[in-house]
C-alpha cells in the first residue's frame, strides 16, 4: 500500500443537484467509493467545504461564522 492515510476534500458542490440540495446518486457514488478506499485498509479523513454558507452569511442569509 502506497499510503496509510488519505485526506479526501470535497467541494460542497460536488453533492448538489443543479446547484441546489443533495443528489442522492452522487451521495451514493461517493459512499461507494469511500467504502473501496476503507476497505484496502487505508485511513480516511474526509472533509466537505462549506465556502458557499459562508459567502451567504456575507449577503446577509442569517449564517453566522462564529462556531
Amino acid at each position: 500500500m502506497k499510503y496509510k492515510r488519505v485526506l479526501l476534500k470535497l467541494s460542497g458542490e460536488f453533492l448538489t443537484a443543479n446547484g441546489f440540495g443533495i443528489e442522492p446518486e452522487a451521495t451514493k457514488a461517493l459512499a461507494k467509493e469511500i467504502k473501496a478506499a476503507y476497505d484496502t485498509g487505508v485511513q480516511l479523513a474526509i472533509v466537505i467545504g462549506a465556502g458557499n454558507l459562508w459567502r451567504g452569511a456575507r449577503q446577509g442569509a442569517g449564517l453566522y461564522k462564529h462556531l
